[in-house]
């Protein structure tokens, strides 16, 4: 490590089992997972709409598909053995997939469908022709992806920006450790803010159940990737795809580090605008918060951010250009 490093990352003569070296089946395996599983999952989705299963019942089997899949790498081909989850971390996890990931965006879409269905009646209103219906569903999910990850992008940098809205974000920074399950840990309050940002605009411009069904596809199994403990390598999709190999940057303790890769789904945007950072040479140090007793419960993370200064970010800690 030279002086101009930052502490805490691992330079690549120091690796020593970060990870192992794979055999020759586990390289393979490491660069077709990802793109493989993916492409699975959609292909699932696609075969039981053409079986006439709705769409939405039609993603959670492609999903559910794709998490088990995700697993089985995680056991299989770890990136780093001792990332593997406690008992404690997984059923907090659990409550925060089922409270914030399913349970919350369901009542935030019925609560909004009923506020703005009827705002947009009574005022003669509409907005559907913004969206171009006509175009195939692949498209019109593409299209969603690119734009909901501009949004998203900004949205995620000034969580990281503000002092007062970092309290909130650092509830998902907290784990020190990445497995596939926890990138469900949100703070109700930030996936409120999350929803209205890249769900709402597209409930309001009238995209079909068929094409957020397809996104949703997309966007849970390339975030159970994104956090997993997965052995991968992406190669020249990390110029495009935010996968594992660049967000567990974003999770460094450091936040000269975690100060990168904003990209939800996609990595165009950071980029495009100077916040893309995968180091060729080294590997992430350790994860989580500066404060390493940061409360790590379900219920006890409701209430972290309401306590000034428990995350011990200091202020001016703004994304670097």
């Amino acid at each position: 490590m030279t002086a101009a490093d930052p502490p805490g990352r691992i330079e690549a003569e120091h690796l020593a089992h970060y990870p192992e070296r794979p055999s020759a089946a586990g390289r393979f395996a490491v660069r077709v997972s990802y793109p493989a599983v993916i492409l699975l999952g959609v292909g699932i989705y696609a075969a039981a709409g053409s079986l006439g299963m709705p769409a939405v019942a039609a993603s959670y089997v492609a999903v559910l598909v794709g998490a088990g899949l995700v697993t089985l790498h995680e056991i299989v081909l770890p990136y780093r053995p001792e990332w593997r989850p406690q008992g404690a971390d997984v059923r907090a996890d659990v409550a925060f997939m089922v409270a914030v990931q399913v349970v919350l965006p369901l009542l935030l879409s019925l609560a909004a469908t009923a506020a703005f269905a009827g705002w947009l009646r009574e005022g003669d209103l509409t907005l559907a022709g913004l969206w171009p219906h006509s175009w195939p569903v692949a498209l019109q999910a593409a299209l969603m992806m690119a734009v909901a990850d501009f949004f998203r992008y900004w949205l995620h940098r000034a969580f990281h920006g503000s002092a007062f809205m970092w309290r909130w974000h650092a509830v998902h920074h907290s784990p020190h450790r990445l497995y596939w399950l926890n990138v469900g840990r949100f703070h109700p309050g930030e996936k409120a803010v999350q929803f209205c940002v890249d769900a709402l605009p597209f409930v309001l411009l009238g995209v079909g159940s068929d094409v957020l069904a397809a996104y949703f596809v997309f966007y849970a199994l390339n975030g159970f990737y994104q956090h997993s403990n997965c052995d991968v390598r992406l190669g020249w999709l990390n110029y495009l795809i935010s996968g594992p190999e660049l967000h567990r940057w974003h999770h460094s303790e450091l936040p000269a580090e975690s100060d990168h890769n904003f990209g939800n789904n996609l990595i165009i945007w950071d980029v495009l605008f100077g916040t893309r950072y995968l180091p060729a040479d080294a590997a992430v140090g350790r994860l989580g918060l500066l404060n390493r007793d940061y409360p790590t419960g379900f219920l006890a993370q409701m209430r972290t951010p309401l306590i000034r200064g428990l995350d011990k970010r200091a202020a001016g800690t703004a994304t670097p250009s």
